[in-house]
């Protein structure tokens, strides 16, 4: 041992200590890879002991598989889609369900009559799977895109020439509701809930943007087809429109509308003109002149690459002085009109949360009653987003989430964190920090 020490005073410059430390660590080695002992599942388990996300105010907290790309709470069960992969999770205690290959998820149906729907990308065909056991309830080989809607799941397909038909079954049904052909619009529509023209979600630092999904199928859809928009009424299963439309216009289905944007740039600036009609028929239920949809990014040349904000019903626009506003999109109604420097943050068909001018109170406004149900400061770069169970809160200084009832206000959770909320159900919210998943119930 004598003569070890002394290599070891040589190896470390002649510091006894560093090579007690030396020898210390090889002989570790050695156990460790003979299998007398091994201390590093205990080092690298401390090592990866994770925080808190909100203090006490989780039911429970467990580590996934990776960055989740969706979140979703599905009665009680609850859905982590990675890259690559789906797991499910119990609601109530965190303890993992099952798991598969798959390249992309996304949910269909509501409470006991929900799915999953499971795919891979650049690979026909889908699964629908229980999402408490992962069960493979039905499976399809030739899909090339699907949509999941609270009610409904439509899937394309497109035969080699090209011409596709779109299907819509029941979450859990195994004939078709019914089927129509589409035309050749196949190429550009992939995979789960792929773009349409419709309305966009205004959503809020720290919140998944599909924080709401599933929404309702709504009684319109349009599928883009090399410059034309094909309108399908989800009722019948028919094509009720083909539109076209000009070189300065954008096509939006709200409210169960076409809607027709038109961008004219003259004088350095943009005029805008909005027509809504209902199919077949192409003569205006609404129109407004100088209504702007913001379809179209600053500027002057009036290139309309966006969907409108809104709801399914509501959109929300900027009148001629500058001031928001929220219409009805099936007969163009005004629902609310902001003061100057008022800001909508977020909105869906019954409820709004509005920023003050000076930046300092947000409330929630009622569309329906037309007027406020509740008023509260707004923290530091507040933010918000709607979901059909709760408002979700955010704010900066410090990192903190708080989740109240639309109509009234009422807090249902205020914790302060910095992980991001992506999915809300009516007893609580899942909030995801880095690997960390944690379960807030709410009060």
């Amino acid at each position: 041992m004598s003569d070890l020490a002394s290599v070891s005073r040589m190896a470390s410059g002649g510091s006894p200590w560093k090579g007690y430390a030396l020898v210390a660590i090889v002989i570790v080695i050695v156990l460790a890879t003979t299998g007398v002992w091994n201390p590093w599942p205990q080092v690298w388990g401390w090592v990866n002991t994770s925080e808190p996300i909100a203090g006490g105010a989780a039911r429970w907290q467990t580590r996934i598989g990776g960055s989740p790309q969706s979140v979703s709470i599905v009665e009680d069960a609850v859905v982590v889609e990675y890259r690559t992969s789906v797991e499910a999770y119990g609601l109530t205690a965190g303890v993992k369900l099952w798991d598969s290959d798959a390249d992309w998820a996304a949910i269909a149906g509501d409470g006991a009559n929900a799915v999953v729907a499971t795919g891979r990308l650049l690979t026909k065909g889908y699964q629908v799977l229980d999402p408490r056991t992962g069960a493979q309830l039905r499976a399809d080989t030739e899909a090339t895109a699907v949509w999941t809607y609270r009610n409904a799941l439509l899937d394309l397909h497109c035969a080699k020439g090209g011409d596709c038909a779109l299907t819509a079954w029941a979450p859990r049904g195994t004939k078709p509701l019914w089927s129509v052909d589409t035309g050749g619009i196949g190429f550009v529509l992939n995979a789960a809930n792929p773009d349409l023209p419709d309305t966009r979600r205004l959503t809020a630092d720290r919140v998944d943007d599909d924080v709401a999904r599933p929404r309702l199928m709504p009684s319109l859809i349009g599928l883009p087809d090399d410059g034309k928009v094909r309108v399908i009424d989800t009722a019948t299963g028919r094509v009720v429109q083909i539109a076209q439309p000009a070189a300065d216009q954008r096509i939006a289905i709200a409210g169960g509308r076409v809607l027709t944007v038109t961008g004219v740039a003259r004088d350095g600036t943009c005029y805008y003109g909005v027509v809504a009609t209902d199919p077949p028929s192409s003569a205006p239920v609404w129109q407004r002149e100088g209504l702007n949809l913001r379809t179209a990014e600053n500027g002057s040349n009036c290139k309309q690459e966006n969907d409108p904000a809104g709801g399914e019903d509501v959109v929300l626009g900027v009148d001629p002085t500058g001031r928001e506003e929220l219409l009805a999109g099936h007969d163009g109604r005004i629902l609310w009109r902001g003061e100057r420097d008022e800001k909508v943050l977020t909105v869906n068909d019954n409820y709004a949360v509005i920023r003050s001018a000076d930046s300092g109170t947000l409330r929630g406004h009622n569309l329906s009653r037309g007027k406020n149900g509740w008023s509260r400061p707004a923290g530091e770069n507040a933010a918000a987003a709607l979901t059909p169970y709760a408002v979700i809160l955010t704010s900066r200084k410090p990192e903190r989430v708080v989740a109240l009832v639309p109509s009234s206000g009422r807090v249902l959770a205020d914790v302060r964190t910095d992980a991001v909320v992506f999915a809300v159900a009516a007893g609580g919210m899942i909030a995801v920090s880095g690997r960390d998943m944690a379960y807030l119930p709410f009060t």
